[in-house]
């Protein structure tokens, strides 16, 4: 590429030129050697430079046409599991969606089940969460506040030596058929469960792990049978707006946020506003709420005079009525039976769905590639990652992997 001055006016069109010329290279894929894709890699699941043996290491494996070896080298530095997975992760843990939040048992767990090549969909629904080495000497976990894994994080210990896997029902006293995984977190019921209608756990949990916002499951076809009081059936006094727009969401929505009936975020509004120091409610089998005179939430009947003659709830069975329609391109697990009582049964059908297993790649991919997916050949490449996920016993580390390798140029 030439560039000619000619005065002022030419300067602006070399200068013009030039940073043309720096796009253009920037969006051309590069034919990198050996040594300059094992930097790649390491660089895009560390973020840190590697040190000069593995960087040695990785070329050469490179060079030997081993390109998943050389990533494996990367995926065992520190960074990434402390830097790379936490950042991750760390926006599913709250409504902003802001990464720079401290660790917490949410953030933990995912990193664990990733460290330990444990099946990725059940960090929705399996009696599991990953608490710091009782070794280290740090503040034990609590059910209302976060300083365990604050004080594991700012003591800069490494995340991949010092969590250990332990059943969610015996740190947090939840009875283990309550636990689903990060759902039941304290991060997430601060986040998700604290007020509301518990619809907003239902709500980010499809955002996050199925990556789709209401919106795209609208469908106004399913029956509206279990929508609750709280929703006006004609909204302005016009009922072609519940017809046409709120129906969409709630016909399908409610029925499945019945499985978190007996569940709530129990803190002081007055001296905690925040919430800073609650803790996850749940009625267990026996408890009577006294708004309700059943097992359920009093949060069931919020706004229930808004349409007293709409659903109300009687406990925690779910029907997904998704399984019809056009969310039926979601890719439900024909060997389950799309109904059930409870979270766990419920956020089990969501994570054996085939949207969850593209969800998760479509993450890997913008994490390690830095872009969404824009091309035929990135499509190509995250159908390859998400057969190779589904038939690879769900081991999300795999992924980063195979995302890392793809995006390293070649």
């Amino acid at each position: 590429m030439k560039f000619r001055y000619t005065g002022q006016a030419g300067s602006i069109r070399w200068l013009s030129g030039f940073l043309f010329g720096v796009v253009l290279a920037a969006a051309i894929p590069s034919h990198a050697g050996p040594l300059e894709q094992a930097k790649r890699i390491h660089d895009r699941l560390a973020g840190v430079p590697p040190t000069e043996a593995d960087l040695v290491a990785m070329r050469d494996l490179i060079a030997a046409d081993n390109r998943t070896g050389a990533a494996a080298i990367a995926l065992e530095n520190d960074a990434f599991y402390n830097v790379t997975l936490k950042n991750w992760a760390a926006p599913w843990t709250n409504e902003e969606q802001d990464v720079f939040v401290p660790l917490n048992d949410y953030i933990a767990t995912v990193v664990g089940v990733v460290r330990d090549e444990v099946d990725f969909r059940q960090i929705l629904y399996s009696d599991i969460i990953y608490t710091a080495n009782s070794s280290l000497g740090l503040p034990a976990y609590s059910n209302s506040n976060n300083n365990h894994y604050e004080a594991l994080e700012s003591g800069g210990y490494s995340l991949k030596d010092n969590l250990v896997q332990r059943a969610q029902s015996s740190v947090t006293g939840l009875p283990a058929d309550a636990t689903a995984g990060v759902v039941t977190s304290r991060a997430s019921a601060r986040a998700f469960f604290k007020a509301g209608t518990n619809r907003a756990m239902f709500r980010f949990t499809l955002m996050n792990h199925l990556c789709m916002d209401l919106e795209q499951v609208h469908d106004t076809s399913r029956i509206p049978d279990r929508i609750r009081q709280d929703v006006s059936r004609s909204p302005g006094g016009d009922s072609r707006v519940f017809l046409n727009s709120c129906m969409g969401c709630h016909a399908g929505m409610d029925p499945l946020t019945q499985a978190f009936a007996y569940y709530d975020y129990a803190y002081d509004m007055d001296a905690d506003p925040t919430g800073e120091n609650g803790a996850i409610s749940y009625n267990t089998s026996g408890m009577t709420d006294p708004e309700t005179g059943t097992r359920v939430k009093a949060k069931y009947l919020i706004n229930a005079t808004t349409f007293p003659q709409g659903y109300i709830t009687p406990n925690d069975s779910w029907d997904n009525y998704w399984r019809k329609g056009i969310n039926a391109n979601l890719g439900w697990d024909m060997t389950l039976t799309g109904s059930g009582e409870g979270a766990r049964s419920m956020l089990q059908e969501l994570a054996h769905s085939e949207a969850f297993a593209q969800c998760q790649v479509k993450k890997v991919f913008k994490a390690v590639c830095l872009r969404d997916p824009g091309n035929a050949a990135d499509r190509g490449q995250v159908t390859t990652m998400v057969n190779n996920l589904t038939s690879g016993g769900y081991n999300i580390k795999n992924t980063f992997a195979e995302a890392a390798v793809y995006c390293a140029g070649e």
